[in-house]
């Protein structure tokens, strides 16, 4: 017989009881990582993103909080599950897409090579300093004329004796002036190698784009390289073609499938606390039919991305997600996020503009990630090619 109990009505701000299908682990985890952005990031984060600034210390507490290569093994670092690894980047982009970019070049785009393709010593000298935060690093693909198509790089690593010589300039790259080391790509003789390049290194040199509109709480940056010298065990010896960039990637995109609906789920409970307190013709804007519409098409979008990140998380943790899945998840995701965005800033009318309230902030910073770690396009194409078997980049 069916209960005719009353089900208890949805939390507006969890409707579908999300939490419940997390065990207790991953909910504790959660819970953690949103406190600390409470109270750590959310009161100085809009001063942050007006000055252009992240400040260097918070990876230090990132990594106390053992949130830097958390889904790396061994070395410092704790082996968390994929999910325990989204969830952390659901709630640090909801805090603000610079302080998951931190996270997510730190530990999916640095240290994760360094873990995959570096040798026994380079592991032994790198991961545990990173892990701590001690040893910020960044990801050097992305050159001014090579962006979408990784293959085309410029940037060129030739033998001298035992050495190396890394000559190239890389662009729009995060934490690139405030890293430590960085891991830059470079074309050799024997394919696409990875170097890690410590900065202060003769000839390494990092200056931070100017006039940005976007990521402003982030360190994004210009790098030149002219002719570095670097010793033979500064090359990654695990890895000679692009599957080491393009895999680096991957793992990055992962985290961006969460990352984006913590910056949705903040743009919606943002419209919601507005919607039921700002009033106009003598009652709360949210009895009106078309701000209500707006409210229900925010949260099923947020609902409905939370789902498929939690999805993939759960196929990635049991080997079963490959490269389109995540591809997908960042495609349908991301372009979710900065529709919730642009909705909830309508509905705070000319409030939403201000850094009073975190809506433009996170649809500026979305309008950079649907392009970076592979824009739009790019994964229709990944999709489409798995779809059809045909490779339409050319």
């Amino acid at each position: 017989m069916s209960s005719t109990t009353r089900p208890t009505p949805p939390d507006p701000k969890d409707f579908i009881g999300f939490d419940r299908l997390l065990d207790p682990e991953e909910r504790l985890l959660k819970d953690t990582v949103r406190r600390w952005v409470g109270d750590r990031v959310l009161p100085s984060i809009g001063d942050w993103f007006e000055e252009g600034i992240l400040p260097r210390e918070l990876a230090i507490e990132l990594g106390g909080l053992g949130l830097l290569g958390m889904h790396l093994d061994g070395y410092g670092c704790p082996g968390a599950s994929a999910v325990e690894y989204g969830l952390t980047c659901l709630e640090l982009e909801a805090g603000d897409s610079g302080l998951r970019s931190m996270v997510s070049v730190q530990g999916s785009l640095a240290m994760f090579p360094i873990r995959e393709y570096g040798s026994e010593e380079q592991r032994q000298e790198w991961l545990p300093r990173m892990a701590t935060g001690e040893v910020l690093g960044c990801f050097g693909l992305t050159e001014p004329d090579s962006g979408s198509d990784p293959g085309s790089m410029r940037t060129t690593a030739r033998r001298d004796g035992p050495d190396w010589i890394v000559n190239g300039t890389k662009t729009w790259i995060s934490n690139g002036s405030v890293a430590d080391v960085a891991v830059i790509w470079a074309r050799s003789g024997d394919g696409v190698r990875g170097f890690i390049v410590p900065t202060d290194t003769s000839g390494f040199a990092a200056r931070d784009i100017p006039r940005k509109l976007s990521l402003r709480a982030s360190h994004t940056s210009e790098l030149t390289l002219d002719d570095v010298r670097l010793p033979r065990e500064a090359a990654l010896p695990g890895v000679s073609s692009l599957r080491g960039p393009l895999s680096c990637l991957t793992e990055a995109r992962y985290g961006i499938i969460w990352g984006v609906m913590g910056a949705a789920r903040s743009c919606y409970e943002a419209a919601l606390d507005y919607a039921t307190t700002r009033r106009q013709f003598g009652r709360p804007i949210g009895g009106f039919q078309l701000i209500q519409r707006k409210l229900v098409e925010m949260m099923v979008s947020v609902n409905r991305g939370l789902l498929l990140s939690l999805h993939i998380g759960r196929m990635k943790d049991q080997g079963q997600a490959g490269p389109e899945h995540v591809s997908l998840g960042k495609f349908d995701n991301v372009r979710m996020a900065l529709d919730v965005a642009r909705t909830a800033r309508s509905v705070l009318g000319a409030n939403g503009i201000t850094l009073d309230y975190p809506v433009m902030r996170h649809m500026n910073n979305l309008e950079s990630v649907i392009t970076y770690e592979g824009t739009n396009e790019i994964h229709t194409l990944i999709l489409g090619q798995s779809l059809t078997g045909l490779q339409a980049f050319q």
